[in-house]
């Protein structure tokens, strides 16, 4: 739906509207033909949908593979393609560091290579955030000309590079080759205006190499998502509501920022994320809860471990219904099947319980379930507007 549109159909509400994210939900058959969802127990998900509709999105396109970024800003109504938005910029937002307009920034992985500069673990084995903090210090302390450098921890592995200074170009490519058994990239612009600007990362890079030469793990870096801050349309104008985010990682924090939503604290887990909404509800009309357990073990191509993440959430669902929200959404921002151990282009399975909503005859939450279920194939980006007219926040569009 067009964003003016929804301005003008949008309507204040009574009621609540929470949308859960298990990033990464979507897999595919492991050892017993049975994805991660379907091995998982969940006694809830399948008792809502009975009692709703089941049906499967697509974050971006059929055929494409869409980054977390792309795959919320669907969630949350925009055109993925119109609204691109570099993970730099997400990351930063997410740790309130205060982006300057001519601010460039990039999302920065630890990684461990061998004497041959090759990639032995793309995430230096999840490395603590205290040491990454310890290294973002020092990485910190590198000197480029005419450039200020800021290099920041966010969790794990995770850090943010914000370079300061006239004339930069986030027109750069990334220098993770998302795969192992090779050096990193190096950095190269996409367009005449990056030149400058590629040199001045891959003199940084170079840097930062000998920095950690001393380490046998989280040795090396790799960068990506490069952008400046975006000016965005903003929730709350759109819908005419109060919107708050329930996250754990930072990056989906500062996704939710950027669109307008309040942050609240998160905890560790998914019980403290319940809590933290529980403790709000009557604050505010809409809430996103962001739940990162079931994508980081399909990333690690780790099938037992997303069943669990699955079931884990699962199992603390109920703490939510508590609450008696009008409409309830469940769904993931793209699939990363652990056979795969990386995002993938599936479509992805979504629930919707609630108020109004027209079952569909289906008995369980899972990928062949969704598949059959009464709302189809849809942009993600149609999500919002669904779960919202359910929850009587849409006019009536003519006469």
């Amino acid at each position: 739906m067009q964003l003016d549109l929804i301005q003008r159909l949008s309507i204040p509400a009574e009621t609540k509207v929470v949308l859960c994210v298990m990033d990464g939900l979507g897999g595919l058959p492991g050892p017993r033909s049975r994805t991660e969802l379907e091995e998982a127990r969940t006694d809830t998900l399948d008792h809502l949908a009975e009692e709703g509709v089941l049906g499967q999105t697509l974050p971006v396109g059929y055929g494409i593979t869409p980054g977390s970024g792309p795959g919320h800003m669907a969630l949350f109504g925009y055109d993925p393609l119109a609204f691109d938005i570099g993970r730099g910029v997400l990351e930063a937002t997410g740790i309130d560091f205060a982006l300057e307009p001519n601010d460039l920034a990039a999302r920065g992985n630890l990684c461990t290579v061998d004497g041959e500069g090759r990639i032995t673990d793309r995430r230096a084995g999840r490395v603590a955030t205290a040491i990454t903090a310890e290294i973002a210090e020092r990485l910190g302390a590198i000197a480029l000309p005419g450039v200020e450098v800021f290099v920041r921890p966010v969790r794990e592995h995770r850090f943010v590079l914000v370079l300061r200074g006239e004339g930069l170009s986030p027109a750069l490519t990334e220098t993770d080759p998302q795969r192992e058994g090779v050096p990193t990239l190096p950095c190269a612009a996409t367009a005449p205006e990056g030149e400058a600007t590629a040199r001045i990362v891959n003199e940084f890079i170079a840097q930062a190499r000998a920095l950690l030469s001393d380490r046998d793990t989280a040795n090396a870096i790799t960068l990506r998502g490069w952008a400046k801050r975006p000016v965005l349309p903003q929730m709350p104008t759109l819908w005419k509501l109060r919107a708050a985010a329930v996250t754990v990682y930072p990056m989906y924090r500062g996704l939710a920022r950027l669109v307008g939503m309040d942050s609240l604290p998160g905890g560790d887990d998914i019980h403290s994320q319940f809590a933290t909404v529980r403790e709000h509800w009557h604050d505010y009309d809409f809430f996103f809860v962001h739940f990162k357990g079931t994508d980081a073990a399909g990333e690690d191509g780790d099938f037992r471990r997303k069943s669990a993440a699955i079931a884990e959430f699962d199992a603390a669902l109920p703490e939510l219904l508590a609450l008696r929200p009008n409409v309830l959404v469940v769904t993931g921002d793209h699939s990363t099947p652990a056979t795969m151990a990386a995002h993938s282009w599936h479509p992805v399975p979504l629930l919707l319980w609630g108020d109004h909503v027209r079952i569909d005859g289906s008995h369980a939450f899972s990928e062949v379930e969704c598949a059959r279920g009464g709302m189809g194939t849809f942009p993600a980006r149609e999500v919002l507007p669904i779960a919202f007219a359910h929850a009587g926040r849409l006019a009536k569009y003519g006469a």
